[in-house]
């Protein structure tokens, strides 16, 4: 209840709409309460008496009643709307922004799938229960209290009927909801695993018909699916019992005053229209039982849902900026100084152990190492996207501890293993490097990244739409737009991260060739072949997160086995080794 009521805090300029619906109904729910003792007038004194003029004088306040009640019922709806939808906005955008601070270790406790669930289906669930429950939430309790005072106030002894169904309704429903409770957040978690197997069978959608999986990905996505469909159906095949419930208790109290009603009108000691009046408030006030009992169960389900919004909002960014931060980046040297890092506290092994580096602003250096030594994650604590776990990496003299998140971010421009683009047009695309480039930079970075060679033959050049993730272009493609969106950056240290994998080799010796002329950058480049190392400054191998050997490319070639080993791989087909 606590989370529901925090969410609550993000009501912001909502909260008014809020307060007017809630009144709105309280005056729509006094209209109607008010009718079941005009039409008990209306028999008793106007058919009575056969007094035509009382009985449309009743019927004309009856109407009136009735037409502000609708009114007043319209004003609702469009308040508590407003109020629903502009609530469920301002938490989605409150979602999305805390996830824009996760850093990558917060991110790794949460799938994606489940926080597109969180944003979308659990805020839907947070606003139906404002646009379906306040209005019983607020009509109910009134109703149920004035239906009550006022059936006593017609005839007690009738009254005393509700003494005895009322609780067994309000047991039953009790019950109903204390069962479906736990139930609503396995059927959110349902929900993620059907969002997780649908959003990696589209994104991978060509694997697998590369593959022929496509029935087995079938078989994944039907196992979920039943999953959600069976668990939806044990859920709502508890929560819908409060309606046969409410259905038995309130016929079983009608048959009861139609009984014992019958025979104090043979009694004389009751009045037709009395009675008639009396079964309506009996309507009403079964009628806010159920309301209550439905509030309870959007309630119950709110608090499932809210309780996922709330990790995401309560989760805090494991990075943030110190209190007196450093402002800019003099120079783009490097140092690590005793590095060692793991993903998480618990596990036993470092990815990165004793890791002792230095780079001087505006060198270049190559890093070369086995699939799985940690060189990506070397290079991501250079802007921070980890922090270290022992020791210290420093950025232009400076603890990268010690700057402003944007400014260090700003200063490093870094090409990612995985190539991303967005949905939208090349010019789009490259903007995220620089927002006020103009059409001569924008051409001037894909010339040096050798993007022009496609974009020209392209009839709408930086105009082209990439389509969604950039599917319009090919893996070599990719890299090249994303190598010159990095460099529209004119970023202090550059980061390749084997950037150029899906390029000829004479497309990236142009590459190579463009970066050199690059004057003050330091260059930092991963890769698997030699000859995009061989001509840095420095090249380092890594081996099982651990530094195994630093120094140029003829030094290493000279005494270091592993470096030989590659070099004779790739540079002479391993004809050493047969």
């Amino acid at each position: 209840m606590r989370e529901l009521r925090r969410l609550l805090s993000y009501m912001g300029p909502y909260r008014r709409d809020l307060v007017i619906g809630g009144l709105l109904v309280l005056v729509e729910t006094a209209f109607e309460l008010v009718i079941p003792v005009l039409m008990a007038d209306l028999i008793d004194v106007g058919v009575e008496n056969r007094d035509l003029h009382y009985i449309v004088f009743k019927g004309v306040q009856m109407g009136i009643c009735a037409l502000l009640a609708l009114v007043t019922g319209l004003l609702y709806a469009r308040f508590a709307a407003r109020a629903a939808y502009g609530w469920g906005a301002r938490i989605r955008e409150a979602q999305y922004e805390k996830v824009q601070n996760y850093a990558f270790s917060n991110l790794d406790r949460f799938e994606s799938a489940s926080l597109v669930t969180r944003m979308t289906t659990d805020v839907t669930v947070l606003q139906n229960a404002v646009n379906g429950g306040l209005r019983p939430l607020v009509r109910s309790p009134v109703m149920l209290v004035m239906g009550l005072w006022l059936s006593f106030w017609m005839n007690a002894r009738l009254a005393l009927i509700f003494v005895v169904t009322a609780p067994i309704l309000g047991l039953i429903l009790l019950l109903v909801v204390r069962k479906v409770a736990p139930m609503y957040g396995r059927l959110q978690k349902a929900m993620d695993g059907l969002n997780n197997v649908v959003q990696e069978g589209l994104t991978a959608i060509r694997a697998v018909k590369a593959f022929v999986r496509g029935e087995y990905e079938e078989e994944k996505f039907q196992a979920v699916n039943r999953e959600l469909m069976d668990t939806s159906q044990r859920t709502f095949h508890f929560a819908v019992l409060n309606l046969p419930a409410f259905q038995f208790t309130m016929y079983t109290a009608i048959v009861l005053i139609l009984w014992f009603g019958g025979g104090m009108i043979l009694n004389s000691s009751l009045q037709v229209g009395e009675l008639t009046g009396f079964l309506s408030y009996v309507l009403q006030v079964m009628n806010s039982f159920m309301m209550i009992s439905n509030v309870f169960l959007l309630l119950t389900r709110s608090l499932a849902s809210a309780h996922r919004i709330a990790q995401v909002l309560d989760e805090e960014p494991a990075l943030t900026d110190p209190a007196e931060p450093v402002g800019e980046v003099p120079d783009g040297s490097v140092d690590f100084e005793g590095v060692s890092f793991k993903y998480h506290a618990d596990a036993r092994e470092y990815a990165l152990a004793g890791v002792e580096l230095h780079i001087r602003a505006g060198q270049t250096v190559g890093i070369l190492g086995g699939t799985g030594s940690a060189k990506t994650t070397l290079v991501q604590l250079i802007p921070r996207l980890y922090d270290a776990t022992e020791g210290a990496v420093k950025v232009g003299g400076h603890n990268v501890k010690e700057y402003d998140l944007t400014t260090l971010r700003d200063a490093v421009g870094i090409v990612l293993q995985k190539n991303v683009l967005f949905s939208g047009t090349v010019r789009e695309n490259l903007q995220w490097g620089d927002p006020d480039a103009d059409d001569e930079q924008l051409w001037a970075a894909c010339r040096a990244a050798c993007a022009d060679e496609f974009l020209e033959r392209m009839p709408d050049g930086l105009d082209t739409d990439l389509g969604q993730g950039g599917v319009n272009v090919s893996g070599g493609q990719k890299q090249r737009l994303c190598i010159a969106r990095a460099l529209l950056k004119r970023p202090k240290i550059l980061i390749f991260d084997d950037s150029t994998s899906a390029v000829d080799t004479a497309t990236e010796g142009k590459i190579r060739a463009a970066l050199a002329r690059l004057t003050g950058v330091t260059k930092i480049i991963i890769a698997q072949r030699i000859t995009s190392v061989m001509h840095t400054d420095l090249i380092v191998i890594l081996e099982d997160g651990r530094i195994h050997a630093t120094g140029t490319h003829q030094q290493l070639l000279e005494h270091d086995p592993i470096y030989q080993e590659i070099y004779a791989s790739q540079m002479k087909g391993g004809e050493e080794r047969g």
